[in-house]
């Protein structure tokens, strides 16, 4: 049987998610408003009423919606085996997270969204994201580090997930001071590769454990595909 086509109503809902994607990754979910968004979505401002209840709902749809596609694009595994070395899941998923913030087109609002969530938490959402994004993708990454230093108390295992953490949103937050101060050192502040490969190898020496390796790591594809994130060894 042939798939239906998409009725009016999908079409409205699916241009405002769209339109309410863009803006609020650019404007913060404070800044942006319900007429600007119907206004590019080309929907009456009734719409966000009819499909999502309120400018809160709508956000919420947003996140949930282009969760998936920014995860199945950049997964945090990066397609790794499970029996990869922590230290390769670790810059793996540094790198997907840092792929996730600065890509271009649609998957990245999401990962430009939960930056802002980090930054300037959404009241009346923030803590249905935090159960359902930000504090899976936080376990994952401890869980990470709680390899790296089996003897470690979980108090410093959380604090070093943060610190790594940290590093992550300041070369995003901060990207256009960055660029203006690294231009002589031929340092690009939007190569997700390259700042991966020194978060990592900075956050292996802090935690007393060898740096990473230097052989260049494998760029996720921007045509969908996922990379395996896998490097070799000598």
């Amino acid at each position: 049987m042939a798939a239906s086509l998409p009725t009016s109503h999908d079409d409205t809902r699916l241009r405002l998610l769209r339109a309410a994607g863009e803006i609020f990754a650019e404007h913060g979910f404070r800044n942006a408003t319900v007429r600007d968004i119907c206004e590019k979505a080309g929907a009456n401002v009734a719409a966000v009423n009819y499909h999502f209840r309120d400018k809160s709902g709508l956000y919420a749809a947003v996140v949930t919606h282009y969760f998936a596609a920014a995860w199945d694009k950049h997964p945090p595994d990066g397609g790794l085996s499970t029996t990869a070395l922590p230290e390769e899941r670790l810059e793996v998923f540094i790198r997907s997270w840092l792929w996730r913030m600065m890509d271009s087109g649609a998957p990245a609002w999401y990962g430009r969204l939960m930056a802002r969530e980090m930054a300037e938490p959404t009241p009346a959402v923030t803590e249905a994201i935090v159960e359902s994004h930000i504090r899976p993708h936080s376990q994952l990454l401890q869980k990470i580090v709680a390899e790296l230093l089996p003897d470690a108390e979980p108090q410093e295992v959380a604090m070093t997930a943060m610190s790594i953490a940290g590093q992550c949103l300041f070369y995003f937050h901060c990207r256009d001071m960055i660029h203006r101060l690294g231009r002589s050192l031929g340092f690009s502040p939007n190569d997700p590769d390259q700042i991966s490969r020194h978060i990592t190898d900075f956050s292996m020496r802090a935690m007393g454990l060898n740096g990473a390796k230097k052989q260049p790591a494998r760029a996720p594809k921007r045509n969908g595909h996922k990379s395996n994130g896998r490097r070799s060894h000598r």
